[in-house]
């Protein structure tokens, strides 16, 4: 069985609730960190870690603490980002609705190797009965003495809020999030500065994700060393994912990273394989924003090597073989489903959740939409493959944030493995005209064959 770090107790009757997260081994770390160590040690054992942040960018979290200013007297703070919008994405309000202490006991950990004195956790909108269950932790670590003034004697004051955004996509890019925070429309800032150097109120500040700030608790109380034990080469320690699609057994698993891709799909442990005895045709390993991958590529790389659930092992030979383990939002299609009806679909939720700040995003997610829908209604031509190829180019690192980049690497790569597939919706207008199925029998992807003399 794979190891569990943050879902080691999920099992438990009432975990949710403070007495019993308690007798199970919760709020040693700030016990350990605030009585034992000194802020500098928290994040040298988060260094030693090998922790990249779980939110989809995967950028080393101790790093990225080690950035945080420290100009004198001005305070600094802890944002925990919970706007988890993401398609396909739900193992952070898993945790949260189930685990909420693991929560507030990693922020407190983490805001006192930060020297955050306030912290805030910013909860997506329509997570509105969540962001209950998080208030009352708090509120039971208020009445427990882990929050408030003078932390179990140590002279660490702590004060921690939620805040429930409006249900913007956009919310969930760290500037944006600090943008609505501060009361403001959610538009995502211009980089520099950086939020460790003027984020919320102009102060010095760290952003985190549910998970990144949860996995801190384990770190502290094990070491950084036993962590990094877990995993593989720079993947270290568990992930959480979120199965969904044509699987037998949706749901949130924590995975050792390293786990083959073939293993985790098929094996009884996590998704049970393929729903009612279909073939895959295709998947999309890190959320909607990451490239799609047809079957031939999935559990194999180009080269033929076992596909590993790892940063580096699903990111392969770039987005020509490869994808992201992105924020770990897995979703899988069965050989039934049109990739062509599937990538409009995302294609339609990124032009809803632009800000409308960059020409390129704001326009060019509207013409993706607009041209994804001709073609599955049967209603496109040859020409509109290429224009959506060239439209992607144009979006792609053109944009303030990567919503840009989001919107545009789904359809790039949907029709870079797929293309067989729109020109069919180009061909036989007839038999994809179906709104309820889209295609009368399947289409399976086409694997390039080998060029030869």
């Amino acid at each position: 069985m794979s190891r569990k770090l943050l879902l080691a107790n999920d099992h438990i009757p009432g975990i949710q609730s403070y007495e019993v997260y308690r007798s199970n081994g919760g709020y040693r770390s700030v016990e350990k960190a605030l009585k034992t160590m000194s802020p500098d040690d928290v994040v040298e054992e988060v260094k030693k870690s090998g922790l990249r942040g779980r939110g989809g960018a995967g950028f080393p979290t101790g790093m990225k603490w080690s950035f945080l200013a420290k100009p004198e007297g001005v305070p600094r703070y802890l944002v925990c980002n919970a706007d988890e919008s993401e398609p396909g994405t739900f193992k952070d309000r898993y945790l949260m609705e189930h685990i909420p202490h693991i929560l507030v006991e990693g922020m407190i950990t983490s805001s006192f190797a930060l020297g955050a004195n306030t912290s805030y956790i910013y909860i997506r909108g329509e997570y509105f009965y969540v962001a209950r269950i998080v208030e009352k932790a708090i509120a039971e670590a208020y009445a427990n003495g882990w929050l408030g003034k003078n932390i179990l004697g140590t002279g660490f004051n702590h004060d921690m809020y939620v805040q429930v955004g409006g249900g913007a996509y956009i919310c969930g890019e760290e500037t944006a999030l600090l943008e609505s925070l501060e009361g403001k429309r959610g538009n995502p800032r211009i980089k520099p500065p950086f939020p460790a150097i003027a984020g919320l109120y102009g102060c010095p500040t760290v952003v985190n994700n549910v998970e990144t700030i949860a996995a801190v608790v384990p770190i502290v109380n094990d070491g950084g060393d036993e962590y990094a034990k877990i995993g593989i080469g720079r993947s270290t320690g568990t992930k959480l994912i979120s199965a969904s699609g044509n699987i037998n057994k949706p749901g949130v698993y924590e995975i050792e990273l390293g786990v083959p891709v073939e293993e985790f799909i098929f094996s009884d442990q996590y998704c049970g394989g393929i729903a009612n005895g279909k073939r895959m045709k295709a998947c999309v390993p890190g959320g909607s924003s990451v490239p799609i991958l047809p079957d031939y590529l999935v559990c194999k790389t180009a080269a033929g090597e076992d596909r590993l659930m790892t940063y580096e092992s699903l990111s392969d030979g770039g987005f020509a073989t490869g994808s992201m383990l992105g924020s770990g939002g897995f979703i899988v299609y069965d050989e039934n489903q049109c990739i062509v009806r599937n990538t409009w679909n995302f294609s339609r939720f990124y032009h809803h959740e632009s800000c409308g700040q960059c020409s390129p995003c704001r326009e060019g997610t509207g013409w993706m939409e607009r041209v994804l829908h001709r073609l599955e209604k049967g209603m496109g031509n040859m020409s509109d493959i290429d224009l959506l190829v060239e439209v992607a180019k144009k979006i792609e690192g053109n944009t303030i944030c990567p919503l840009g980049d989001a919107a545009a690497w789904p359809v790039a790569a949907a029709v870079r493995h797929f293309r067989h597939e729109f020109e069919h919706h180009v061909l036989h207008p007839d038999k994809v005209k179906d709104p309820k199925h889209g295609h009368r029998e399947p289409i399976m992807p086409v694997k390039p064959q080998p060029v030869t003399a």
